[in-house]
């Protein structure tokens, strides 16, 4: 875990967490509990907190399954634009504000 995802990993490990988020599918107790294990098994704070943004925000499941079908695909679209740098500012932030 923390080759992966450790704090030395920097943005490779933001990356994968970030794809991880975006990938798991569950409410807040499944993507919260995850998270909590990584930051317990030596990933890094930013990577955790990259996880977490990309979690709340992309959610591929909830992207296919509510929204296409509900809203019209330019919301959908647009939606995930904006979205996509905000786990990776998020991740910038965590790191900046580690640095003493």
């Amino acid at each position: 875990m923390a080759s992966w995802l450790g704090p030395q990993s920097g943005l490779t490990g933001v990356l994968l967490a970030t794809l991880g988020g975006a990938l798991t599918p569950g409410g807040p107790v499944v993507g919260f509990s995850i998270g909590a294990a990584a930051l317990k098994s030596g990933a890094g704070a930013p990577q955790v907190i990259a996880y977490s943004t990309a979690w709340a925000l992309y959610a591929i499941h909830r992207l296919v399954m509510w929204e296409a079908p509900l809203m019209p695909p330019r919301i959908v679209y647009l939606r995930a634009l904006v979205s996509l740098p905000l786990p990776f500012m998020a991740a910038a932030l965590a790191m900046l504000a580690a640095r003493p």
